[in-house]
């Protein structure tokens, strides 16, 4: 089925205003040093847990985190729909409504608790607004710095800081194949699939994997970075990320086509610094759709 984002006026009104939209922000920031850093390399054995894999983690801190967020929102926006990480783990059927959400709030508590959890500064919190599962509004924080990355369907791309600067994002300048460097997580993919795209990887100047979307569209919407491909389609990790890379100048597409949505569950994304250099890595990846 088509997602329904794929056929909507691109003239919905928009779903946060900017006084909005620093509320939300405000919550965030509040959130994360309230529940958030003051956790950091502070975490005990019994603040850790595993769900689906040995490492797929959550935290004391993505849970309390997440909770906090979600009051607040639900206090701001009390006709939204909250699809969080955590409270989707225990409720999967949240994934269907956002096809018909005219607005959904996706929230990633901590993107990257491997990594937070491990005592690696590489991880933040994201936060995207969808209409009918099109990204409208997106924010990735990252703790640490105290800073953010943030776009709506309205203004481009930027990076703010705590400072009260702003920075327009700009994704890279379009290159040849031997001179990308992207994000490609061979460990996602499994079987014949993995095999073919290991046997890719050479053909780049550098992959790898950061273990944490919210960097790895960070450094792409920098023009640190030249692409991304994932068949992993958790809405909290990708919504806000492919619209600051496509606000930031990227082409972001499925790689079978179409624009990606927040209500669409599998696939494989590809995100790259033009047209030109998506169909390029498309000629590369296409084997994955075949």
């Amino acid at each position: 089925m088509t997602p329904m984002s794929n056929t909507l006026p691109s003239t919905l009104p928009a779903p946060v205003s900017p006084a909005q939209q620093q509320h939300v922000l405000n919550i965030v920031r509040r959130t994360a040093r309230t529940e958030i850093l003051p956790r950091f390399r502070s975490l005990s054995a019994a603040d850790i847990q595993t769900k689906a894999h040995a490492d797929d983690l959550v935290t004391a801190a993505d849970i309390a985190a997440e909770q906090m967020i979600a009051r607040a929102l639900r206090i701001a926006f009390p006709d939204a729909l909250i699809v969080g990480e955590e409270a989707t783990s225990g409720d999967p059927a949240l994934l269907d409504q956002i096809a018909d959400a005219p607005v959904a709030f996706l929230i990633d508590p901590i993107d990257g608790t491997w990594n937070f959890a491990h005592g690696l500064a590489v991880f933040g919190l994201i936060l995207a607004v969808t209409q009918f599962g099109r990204p409208a509004f997106g924010l990735i924080y990252d703790p640490i710095a105290d800073d953010w990355a943030i776009a709506d369907d309205e203004n481009p791309a930027r990076l703010e800081r705590a400072t009260g600067t702003a920075l327009p994002l700009k994704a890279a300048m379009g290159k040849p194949i031997e001179a990308l460097s992207g994000y490609v997580p061979l460990h996602m993919f499994t079987g014949d699939s993995r095999t073919r795209l290991a046997a890719t990887l050479p053909s780049f100047k550098r992959t790898g994997c950061l273990r944490c979307s919210a960097h790895e569209y960070r450094m792409i919407a920098q023009g640190h970075a030249d692409f991304l491909l994932t068949r992993s389609l958790h809405p909290w990790d990708h919504a806000a990320g492919a619209l600051i890379c496509e606000k930031s100048g990227c082409h972001v597409e499925m790689l079978d086509g179409g624009p990606y949505s927040a209500s669409r569950h599998e696939g494989h994304l590809l995100v790259a610094p033009d047209r030109t250099t998506w169909n390029k890595l498309k000629k590369v990846f296409g084997f994955l759709v075949q």
